[in-house]
């Protein structure tokens, strides 16, 4: 394994849509890998492989102490809506108030080509929506209603969501 450099907003990279992955082999698994290992060394809850230069159809989710592997996602339901407080290690200094569905269900393939599908809710379901929009150029500033300065509102605002993180449920079928 490996550690990565982020990519930052600045680069073109994060504009670009990523292709599906096809080779589920060696390759993938150090991506894979060393994305874990940058997402741990950067502490963020999720890492899209275009934030590492890979344009690529991967992301990588920590929720609750699990890590999930996601390849070529697709999110095929959605409903309500939930408006929470986004940053991004690609953007270190910016938060974000973003509107993201409260539940989703999304079908993916793991890192031996194996489809799956998982629910997921609250922060869940904020990390992946979050980490598809990389895969597609879209950064959570576009989308974003409301810039977060304040650094009480920003407190306020990430004590809310890990109360919120330790409540929602997913399930993986």
């Amino acid at each position: 394994m490996a550690l990565r450099r982020v990519v930052t907003a600045e680069e073109d990279t994060l504009r670009k849509k990523s292709r599906e992955v096809a080779a589920y082999d060696d390759k993938l698994w150090v991506l894979l890998d060393d994305t874990h290992q940058t997402m741990d060394k950067f502490g963020g809850v999720g890492l899209a492989a275009p934030q590492v230069g890979i344009l690529r159809r991967v992301i990588i989710i920590e929720d609750n102490d699990t890590k999930y592997e996601f390849i070529n996602p697709v999110i095929t339901s959605m409903k309500g809506k939930q408006r929470e407080v986004e940053g991004c290690l690609s953007m270190p200094d910016e938060w974000w108030y973003v509107e993201r569905p409260d539940k989703i269900h999304v079908r993916a393939m793991n890192r031996y080509g194996k489809e799956f599908n998982t629910d997921a809710d609250g922060v869940f379901a904020i990390a992946i929506c979050h980490e598809i929009d990389h895969l597609n150029g879209v950064l959570f500033t576009d989308i974003g209603d409301e810039r977060v300065e304040d650094e009480q509102e920003l407190e306020k605002a990430k004590r809310a969501r890990n109360r919120k993180k330790n409540k929602h449920k997913h399930k993986r079928r």
